[in-house]
């Protein structure tokens, strides 16, 4: 049978975050046809909810964006309760939050940027969010970094930075029964609230006293102070605007980790769901080395903009 005969995919991003982000785009993966479309729902859960149960069983997959059905801890699951909910408004199209590409594809990106040179040992990181990002975490503390990892101040507003692995894995042991009854926009920033920027000089230290800002990019973008001259950025789901954005604020360089598509860099969850569409299954029913290789075929490596010359870029 030819290419051309058989039947796109389609999957679909049905996002807690802002509408403003919303954008289709139309894909080849494995010599298959993949079309993607990112529909915010500007924070309203219930819209959310009413949407899954609305494409279910018309696409070849759903993700799950502006929010988490679990986190990924050291091999444990932490689950997200209103995440949860909203996953099973589902009940025939398989539904992906973006954790399996956490824990493979961030993990080579940042690898690969060691192999760049633009993160080495003792080079200084925040990660305004680890437990959402573990694998990228561990790969960090895996290459030396020194990591302030920001999850009580970005999620919680506790001016207390944690340092190793070991404090991320107690803090979700810790708050496991929270997770499932903790309303979501109270642990991350949904709808219009995405958009907003906060000048608080309290988060502003941590930007400015470490040399890579990596996370989240709502949560990278909400505190962002006016100048982070020399910094590099690591991060996802970016557009044109925010590499504007970052490049205005003096960012030496900025790093994605997922495929752009014009102009466009896709959240792990629609991303993970459009492999979830072409191979038949979830990620989490395969291998990390199965993901892995199915990473590497496709020429998944995330993308570096550089701002200025340095070291370890090619131009």
């Amino acid at each position: 049978m030819s290419e051309n005969t058989i039947d796109p995919k389609n999957v679909i991003s049905i996002s807690l975050g802002s509408s403003s982000g919303d954008f289709s785009r139309t894909i080849i993966l494995n010599g298959l046809t993949v079309n993607l479309k990112r529909e915010g729902t500007n924070g309203d859960l219930e819209h959310a909810k009413e949407k899954v149960r609305l494409v279910d069983g018309c696409v070849d997959a759903i993700g799950l964006g502006g929010i988490d059905i679990c986190l990924r801890v050291r091999g444990e699951k932490f689950f997200i309760g209103e995440g949860l909910k909203l996953a099973e408004q589902a009940h025939v199209s398989p539904v992906v939050d973006g954790s399996g590409l956490k824990d493979t594809l961030e993990r080579s990106v940042t690898r690969n940027l060691v192999e760049a040179g633009l993160i080495y040992p003792g080079i200084k990181v925040l990660m305004v969010n680890a437990l959402d990002r573990f694998g990228m975490a561990e790969a960090l503390i895996e290459a030396g970094c020194i990591c302030q990892f920001g999850d009580l101040i970005f999620n919680l507003g506790i001016d207390y930075p944690l340092t190793t692995l070991n404090e991320l894995h107690e803090l979700a042991t810790k708050y496991r029964k929270r997770l499932l009854t903790t309303p979501f926009h109270m642990l991350y920033p949904t709808g219009s609230s995405q958009d907003e920027t906060i000048a608080n000089p309290n988060f502003a230290k941590y930007y400015l006293e470490n040399d890579v800002i990596a996370g989240d990019r709502h949560l990278i973008s909400k505190h962002l102070p006016n100048r982070i001259d020399g910094k590099g950025i690591l991060t996802n789901t970016t557009r044109e605007s925010v590499v504007k954005t970052f490049r205005d604020a003096g960012a030496t360089w900025l790093a994605t980790t997922t495929p752009e598509m014009e102009g466009v860099s896709g959240g792990t969850n629609l991303m993970e769901a459009a492999l979830t569409a072409v191979v038949g299954c979830r990620l989490e029913d395969l291998s990390v080395n199965e993901v892995t290789h199915l990473i590497e075929n496709l020429g998944w490596t995330g993308s570096i903009h550089p701002f200025t010359e340095r070291r370890g870029i090619e131009h």
